[in-house]
């Protein structure tokens, strides 16, 4: 019963056309034409209704619609006693709004999912028992267990056992993804092997899964309505089928010529084709990781003609490691990475995160430092036992003067350098290395083939290391020794619009926002940037852009096919039943033909398949 009223709400429309045909063909055989005639036509008046209202909606944004013609064809008919045509043409209509539903229904259905499959329960061990209780009781640090068939009920890390996850619900990743001892398991995903113990790193309201739901919940509410991309030629065809109809009128003299015409102008493919392509390639993209919160950002991504990406975490893994600690007499190597390390221990930034592990590999200990003082987008600033204490960028130590060897200047390939200095004097330089995603280099080149004119790469490097990694990648436009602040000034020098840019970080939120596309990479890495971005790539792989620049343009290809063969088809139809020798009703019947033919056509875009990125 439940379904029943879903379906009678959203095709109820439709519904009421279809059985009037039903009631009017029964009456008409039994010879009730008069009673046929006024049902029908009553009909078509009241399902016009819905269509007017939409038209002065489309007419008060200051767009112009192509709904008149069929307003004009239905009303025509009624008048001109042609009932049967008007009840055709709605029932045409009608069941156009009824695919896109059903579309936009199927497109939503996945999503829609992970709010039904949210984890529930989790087992959790307590004071030496296990416990099963809800998943908002869990704690950051409690110790859970995740039996085979059950789903992470929280963000962990696996501390026991061994097995095998699957993600594919999280990132489109369809293999199950192996996780043993140290690994990161993302709350939502399945385990399909053996017992594993884990140890939580959130929350289940600040875990991936309840992150996405977040994100669908937000794409759901920002679904504004489509900017049909067939009112881009509306208003000239509107007029040039105006124009054909009333010549013929004029010429015969006959109304009824008006209306044989007009009834074929009224190509639904116009109306419905290109959202149902739409909403079918977000779908699509959805099964690919890809999550496109609106349909308008899946068409400014099919026209971007720049890509501007974050170099670290984007098109590099993001995860840095030192590669040498670089002492200066009288200090040992092990002096400078434990001053580091005291000084880096509480931020989160990835330069902090590589030292402080180096250190505890290296069995280091990092003492207590207090007044520490964050420079935002250069380092630290600490007072120790009375002497002042630097570490950060190169800039940052030659902004106090301190005086840097050349030696020691990070140009080397894809090198990242910690310079630290005690009072004025350099102490010690740590060299890191952050290396490039393996897929970056082909994900490059399949955007170039692609289109995209121009790729930009944002960096808080130095020039010359900047420059040693964009052309080894083939990047046309560097901006080095950036701050997270620039990155919104930079957005306006970057040649070529629309531009997308492509980010993870949290200081990435705002060129996101800002951004023509904004596309975050890896909905487990920073809130804030998936939900600044109109795009959120769920798998933490680059090559997905390309996957989603090729799935946009592909979509929109077909949506304009279908728009195009649409107006080519009813321009035919006019010009052949503009010679009188075919009933309205005709008309009305041969264009339902044509509208189901378009419509399936747009619905390809369901079954879109990307070039793999080798």
């Amino acid at each position: 019963m439940k379904k029943l009223r879903g379906f009678l709400r959203h095709y109820k429309l439709f519904g009421v056309a279809s059985l009037t045909i039903v009631i009017g063909l029964i009456l008409e055989l039994s010879g009730q034409h008069t009673a046929a005639k006024w049902l029908i036509s009553i009909v078509a008046i009241v399902e016009l209704g819905p269509l007017l209202s939409g038209m002065w909606q489309t007419l008060r944004s200051g767009n112009f619609g192509i709904d008149v013609l069929a307003a004009t064809a239905i009303i025509t008919a009624v008048l001109l006693g042609e009932y049967w045509a008007a009840i055709v043409t709605a029932f045409m209509l009608t069941g156009g709004e009824a695919l896109e539903n059903y579309a936009e229904h199927r497109a939503k259905s996945e999503l829609d999912a992970l709010l039904e499959h949210a984890p529930q329960t989790a087992h959790v061990i307590r004071k030496g028992k296990t416990l099963l209780v809800k998943v908002s009781e869990i704690h950051v640090g409690d110790k859970i267990i995740i039996k085979a068939g059950e789903l992470v009920p929280a963000d962990a890390t696996v501390i026991e056992g061994i097995a095998s996850f699957d993600e594919a619900s999280l990132t489109g990743e369809s293999l199950p993804q192996y996780k043993q001892s140290g690994d990161l398991l993302l709350s939502g995903s399945i385990n399909i092997d053996g017992p594993v113990t884990a140890k939580t790193t959130a929350t289940a309201k600040d875990s991936q899964y309840q992150q996405i739901i977040k994100l669908v919940r937000a794409a759901s509410a920002s679904q504004t309505p489509f900017v049909r991309l067939a009112d881009r030629y509306s208003l000239p065809f509107t007029i040039m089928a105006y124009a054909i109809a009333s010549g013929v009128w004029v010429v015969s003299g006959q109304a009824i010529r008006f209306l044989e015409v007009i009834v074929v102008a009224t190509p639904c493919p116009l109306l419905l084709a290109a959202p149902i392509a739409i909403i079918s390639g977000m779908a699509r993209a959805s099964r690919y990781g890809i999550m496109v919160k609106t349909g308008s950002a899946l068409e400014r991504l099919a026209e971007a003609k720049t890509m501007a990406f974050d170099k670290t975490g984007t098109l590099t893994s993001g995860i840095l490691s030192v590669d040498s600690v670089n002492a200066i007499s009288p200090f040992t190597q092990d002096e400078i990475l434990g001053l580091a390390a005291s000084l880096e221990q509480n931020s989160n930034h990835v330069v902090a995160r590589a030292i402080v592990t180096e250190a505890k590999q290296q069995q280091v200990k990092a003492g207590k430092v207090k007044h520490v003082q964050e420079i935002a987008g250069l380092g630290l600033r600490a007072q120790l036992k009375g002497r002042e204490v630097l570490i950060g960028r190169l800039s940052l130590l030659q902004d106090h003067d301190v005086q840097i060897p050349a030696k020691f200047f990070a140009k080397s390939l894809n090198k990242t350098a910690a310079y630290l200095a005690i009072d004025g004097r350099l102490a010690g330089v740590i060299m890191l290395s952050d290396e490039l995603r393996p897929e970056t280099k082909a994900t490059i080149d399949r955007l170039r083939q692609l289109g995209v004119r121009n790729i930009a790469m944002v960096t808080g490097d130095n020039q010359a290391t900047a420059d040693a990694i964009a052309k080894q990648l083939g990047i046309t436009q560097v901006f080095a020794e950036t701050f997270p602040a620039d990155k919104l000034r930079l957005l306006g020098e970057i040649k070529g619009r629309p531009v997308a840019f492509i980010g993870d970080g949290v200081n990435d939120a705002p060129v996101l926002t800002a951004s023509d596309i904004g596309i975050a990479l890896g909905a487990r890495g920073s809130t804030a940037a998936s939900e600044s971005a109109d795009m959120v790539i769920m798998l933490d792989d680059v090559s997905r852009v390309a996957s989603g620049l090729e799935i946009a343009k592909q979509t929109f290809a077909i949506a304009r096919q279908s728009i195009l063969v649409g107006i080519g088809l009813s321009l035919i139809l006019m010009a052949v039943f503009a010679t009188g020798k075919f009933p309205p009703l005709a008309g009305a019947l041969i264009q339902e033909v044509v509208d189901v033919v378009v419509i399936f056509n747009a619905l390809r875009a369901h079954f879109i398949t990307p070039s793999a990125v080798h």
